[in-house]
């Protein structure tokens, strides 16, 4: 059993979901090869902007329905995170796309305060696993990868997803911590990250990646634009968990 990611690293466009969605989908459609999921990077509409008045939609919105039509078009799932207006709140959500349309969602639980985004945004308090292809999925932001409480794998999933704003000044710690969070957990964990310069005059260098359960290498960590593809094989995970039962003494704990 596999499961065949793409990863979109690229340049995003400053508080400009149509540009953004236009750019994205040049890339989407751009290759040819069949996957089952495809991840973009954290707020792929707008950027890392703690301004989310000028671009939050609502799950009616726009950019929800261009994920839909893209899903169902490439037959595959896709997820990445974007700013949402609910209840006259601000969320950063992840949206997981099924191929049929069926939305699943995850609200950014560690709002990174450096930058004021707990000012704006509220967190989320729910982790999520999705079930797709015969893999169980836990899809997180950014941040809360700096977090490995909330992380640690008590649901036996198979695949971490970070989808991230990281900025190069901090992007040995990216390296680090996934790698990390890929070894406690026993699980592949996915990076992935955009380039180029926000109007913040922050510096992104990517670095997507795919680390496996051992912590070695199925794509090192990349710093140009591009999609970038690799395959997980569910069967190899588990050979090695079940040789290599470190889960099994982990400690219990109950997050408050």
């Amino acid at each position: 059993m596999s499961l065949k990611i793409a990863l979109v690293q690229t340049n995003l466009i400053w508080e400009n979901p149509i540009e953004n969605r236009s750019h994205l989908a040049q890339k989407i459609t751009g290759f040819m090869e069949e996957v089952d999921l495809i991840v973009l990077p954290e707020m792929f509409s707008s950027g890392f902007t703690m301004n989310p008045k000028a671009v939050a939609e609502t799950m009616n919105g726009e950019t929800i329905a261009w994920l839909q039509h893209l899903a169902k078009a490439k037959d595959c799932a896709i997820t990445g995170s974007l700013v949402i207006e609910e209840n006259g709140k601000y969320y950063n959500r992840l949206v997981f796309v099924y191929p049929n349309g069926e939305l699943k969602t995850y609200d950014k639980r560690h709002l990174f305060t450096l930058a004021g985004e707990d000012k704006v945004y509220t967190a989320g308090k729910e982790k999520l696993i999705i079930e797709y292809k015969g893999f169980r999925i836990c899809p997180l932001i950014c941040y809360d990868l700096r977090f490995p409480v909330f992380a640690r794998n008590v649901e036996d999933y198979d695949v971490l997803i970070y989808v991230a704003n990281w900025p190069k000044p901090r992007i040995n710690a990216w390296d680090i911590l996934l790698k990390a969070r890929a070894v406690e957990n026993m699980s592949y964990a996915i990076g992935v990250n955009r380039i180029g310069m926000d109007e913040n005059e922050l510096e992104y260098v990517g670095h997507s990646q795919a680390v496996d359960f051992l912590g070695n290498y199925l794509l090192e960590a990349q710093e140009t634009d591009g999609v970038f593809i690799v395959e997980l094989d569910k069967e190899k995970l588990l050979e090695t968990r079940s040789k290599l039962a470190f889960l099994k003494d982990k400690d219990s704990f109950k997050l408050l």
